[in-house]
């Protein structure tokens, strides 16, 4: 993808795979896999994924480490969360997340396949939990 940037160069011993333009290496990791996911300047779930997926909404958990770029993520009960390299990244399923500004936003990611939530001790499904002032 470019060789001036290492964090796109091909990664040793990973599978890799392109769906809705997200470029994603994954390695086998004990019993989980270990991810490197590329999403494209632009990128939205909801507007490139959800054809694919033929869900409402992202029902996948996303446990890791954002190396590159900035991602926005909204759930339905009007929560949000933002995240901005380098940063530790923990989403809950059921959400639509896009990149904000100019770079691809490149996330190392720990995951169980269907299994990360449970095994990560996430909700199923992102939950709203009031302010104490709400």
């Amino acid at each position: 993808m470019s060789a001036t940037n290492p964090l796109l160069a091909p990664v040793n011993g990973a599978v890799q795979h392109e769906v809705a333009g997200v470029r994603v290496d994954i390695a086998p990791a004990g019993a989980g896999r270990i991810k490197r996911i590329i999403y494209p300047a632009g990128f939205r779930w909801s507007r490139d994924m959800k054809p694919v997926s033929g869900t409402a909404h992202c029902m996948f958990a996303h446990v890791g480490f954002l190396l590159q770029g900035q991602v926005h993520v909204d759930y339905p009960d009007g929560c949000t969360a933002e995240f901005r390299a380098p940063q530790v990244v923990t989403i809950e399923p059921g959400h639509d997340a896009w990149v904000m500004g100019s770079e691809p936003a490149i996330l190392i990611e720990f995951d169980f396949k269907e299994e990360t939530a449970r095994r990560f001790g996430l909700a199923g499904r992102h939950v709203h939990v009031p302010d104490p002032v709400d």
